[in-house]
């Protein structure tokens, strides 16, 4: 089994392609929009998740006119779906596992018999 390398941005790289200015990355890190990874000596590292995230976050802004504040929320909001969503699926599989007889539960009537 071979690890899969993910390709990390420096500031510089990730601002232009996501095309904002390093400043903007540097405050939407400050309050929390966008968390990249840091370097040993803190330096940041973006993810092309990151970026996507960036660029969205650029959209909700110049298109909706929505702003960080509410950026941060729908960013919250979409963060807790993603999560509950991989915890059905995790449920739903455990449960198919159930229900094809491999975990077999078993209870007890009063009386003792199986």
């Amino acid at each position: 089994m071979t690890a899969r390398v993910e390709t990390l941005y420096v500031i510089s790289v990730a601002a232009e392609l996501a095309g904002m200015h390093p400043q903007t990355l540097r405050q939407y890190d400050r309050i929390g929009l966008v968390i990249p990874r840091r370097t040993k000596g803190r330096g940041r590292r973006y993810s092309a998740e990151d970026i996507a995230e960036l660029r969205e976050i650029q959209r909700l802004s110049q298109e909706e006119g929505i702003n960080l504040a509410g950026i941060k929320r729908v960013l919250e909001l979409q963060r807790a779906a993603a999560r509950l969503a991989a915890e059905n699926q995790r449920l739903r599989q455990r449960l198919a596992v159930y229900e094809r007889g491999r975990g077999r539960v078993f209870s007890a009537a009063p009386t003792g018999e199986v």
